[in-house]
């Protein structure tokens, strides 16, 4: 496609319902067209610290074009937008933070301790969970096995994410991120529903590999609202977090 049009293969294909597309490729995606809108300014030295992801309606399986404009420039904070469009309606926006790149490895710590090597784990088929291209994709590897609610484990894939061009490791590491509402259900996905309708990803340190690690907790509420919550990592350590907010409710009796 052009540089902003994608059109997505059968392995971007969702969980819910295999004719829309999962979000985790397309969150990859927004990042990959912002560093692209970063790449045609001068560098400014500034790192994205946070994105917050909404979504706005129906994902289908069909061509999309990611549109990225900076709305509040600087040079130590920038604030930046990006919207995802299918059949010209907008479908996700993205607002990130990009803060200045200095150096503070002298006061750096705390955070999480590091998960095991994705190497000695053994592969989870999440197909026994999950339908769809995107999760029939992935080399999932769990500490120990998943619980309802509770699950920590690795995520990767030999997939590049857009065809025939680079793409950041941040973007790589995003793509794999809203897998997180995925690999710990509260609940059989064929007796309720619970699809998140945010992503906010802080991070205050790059992450870099082919692995994403997901140390994730689900909540349910009491009146259909629940929270799906995640220490980031990569392989030297944690990277940040991620919140998902869901829409919990029982499917319709057949």
């Amino acid at each position: 496609m052009d540089e902003h049009r994608y059109k997505p293969t059968t392995h971007a294909s969702g969980a819910w319902d295999p004719d829309e597309q999962h979000f985790s490729p397309l969150a990859g995606l927004i990042v990959h067209a912002i560093d692209r809108h970063l790449a045609a300014h001068p560098d400014t030295g500034l790192r994205l610290s946070r994105i917050s992801f909404d979504i706005l309606g129906r994902l289908a399986l069909d061509e999309c074009e990611v549109q990225v404009e900076t709305i509040r420039p600087g040079r130590t904070i920038e604030l930046l937008e990006a919207v995802a469009l299918i059949a010209g309606r907008p479908v996700v926006r993205a607002r990130a933070w990009l803060l200045a790149d200095n150096d503070t490895t002298a006061v750096a710590g705390g955070g999480a301790t590091p998960l095991r090597s994705p190497e000695t784990l053994d592969p989870w088929p999440m197909t026994s969970v999950w339908p769809g291209g995107y999760i029939a994709s992935l080399d999932v590897r769990p500490l120990a096995p998943p619980q309802p609610g509770r699950t920590t484990a690795w995520i990767s894939t030999r997939l590049g994410l857009v065809a025939g061009q680079p793409v950041s490791p941040l973007a790589s590491f995003v793509a794999l991120v809203d897998t997180a509402n995925g690999i710990a259900v509260r609940q059989p996905p064929t007796a309720w529903m619970f699809p998140n309708v945010d992503l906010t990803i802080h991070l205050h340190r790059r992450p870099e590999g082919r692995w994403t690690g997901l140390d994730t907790t689900v909540t349910f509420g009491p009146t259909g609202q629940g929270v799906t919550s995640t220490v980031l990592h990569d392989l030297a350590g944690p990277v940040g977090h991620a919140q998902q907010m869901l829409t919990v409710r029982p499917l319709p009796a057949a």
